[in-house]
């Protein structure tokens, strides 16, 4: 089999610790670099959260710290969600690993340079990361095989009545990464709503292994602790597409991303009846194959350690 490349920039985070954990151990994937970003916690906190991980699962998997704040704007977190670490609900045991010494665009330009195969950039955090790169070294696209993104959303919001968190931090990065060029899919809440992990699995997980007691002790504190209805794992859908892309509706469409509403900041305008008469910039998922899902996630994470 050969494994896909791939880079994961993201903001751990409850469900990013679930979606490096599948992108770590799903066979069709080569996990190369995790880049951090500021989003659900400060950046200081997801660096360290993402050391911890890697930590935990004894991988050599290099991590550079990216963004620290929005391109333009003050940082708003998502604290209240995943507890004031980032990763409330477990105790991960103390190390000395350290981020690489250059910035995380650096880090993506390098790896993406020295590469001789096409690398997919996945993101599940806010784009600032992956907007400073595309500015700073556009030469860079070239050697990027596509984006898929787990952000934005064709409907309703979850930070603001219109806007998906991840795109909503910092709308500034994410209409320069739409306008870029690249070949971008997203997984907004419109399949991440529905991605639902049932409340026996999550009682399952306990039981699984090591990886699973780590994630039922994080889910115990994420969003008040409540699994009696299921968890949405939205940031796993962007792994869950790499692998299995069959479980996914896909439209390909215009989207544009408000940077100037008072009220609508951060919404992607999904254009799905093609009413601007844009070129189309995104496959957008639009529809998920629920059972599907929760059966590879099964499978993932049965692997892990």
């Amino acid at each position: 089999m050969e494994r896909n490349p791939i880079i994961l920039d993201t903001d751990p985070g409850i469900d990013d610790a679930v979606a490096i954990a599948a992108a770590l151990f799903a066979p069709q994937l080569d996990l190369k670099l995790i880049t951090t970003v500021a989003g659900n916690v400060s950046v200081e906190k997801t660096t360290r959260n993402a050391l911890a991980l890697m930590e935990f699962w004894q991988s050599d998997i290099p991590v550079a710290k990216g963004a620290a704040t929005p391109l333009v704007r003050k940082l708003r977190d998502a604290a209240y969600v995943h507890g004031e670490s980032g990763m409330e609900g477990y105790t991960f045991v103390e190390h000395s690993r350290q981020p690489l010494a250059e910035p995380a665009c650096e880090a993506i330009y390098q790896y993406l340079k020295a590469s001789d195969k096409l690398v997919t950039l996945v993101t599940i955090g806010p784009l600032t990361n992956i907007a400073l790169l595309l500015t700073q070294y556009p030469d860079c696209k070239d050697k990027i095989q596509r984006l898929v993104m787990m952000g934005g959303s064709a409907g309703r919001g979850n930070f603001t009545p219109n806007a998906e968190f991840n795109i909503a931090i910092d709308p500034e990065a994410a209409a320069r990464v739409f306008e870029s060029g690249l070949d971008i899919v997203m997984c907004g809440l419109d399949v991440t709503n529905t991605a639902l992990l049932s409340p026996e699995y999550l009682q399952q997980l306990a039981h699984l292994n090591q990886t699973g007691k780590m994630l039922h002790s994080l889910f115990s504190h994420y969003r008040s602790g409540s699994m009696a209805t299921g968890l949405r794992m939205h940031d796993l859908c962007a792994i869950a597409f790499l692998v299995k892309p069959e479980l996914f509706h896909m439209h390909e469409c215009f989207v544009g991303v408000e940077t100037h509403g008072e009220y609508t900041a951060g919404t992607t305008v999904v254009d799905i009846e093609g009413r601007f008469e844009r070129q189309p910039n995104a496959q957008v998922a639009l529809g998920l194959d629920v059972a599907g899902f929760q059966g590879w996630v099964a499978e993932v994470l049965a692997l892990a350690p």
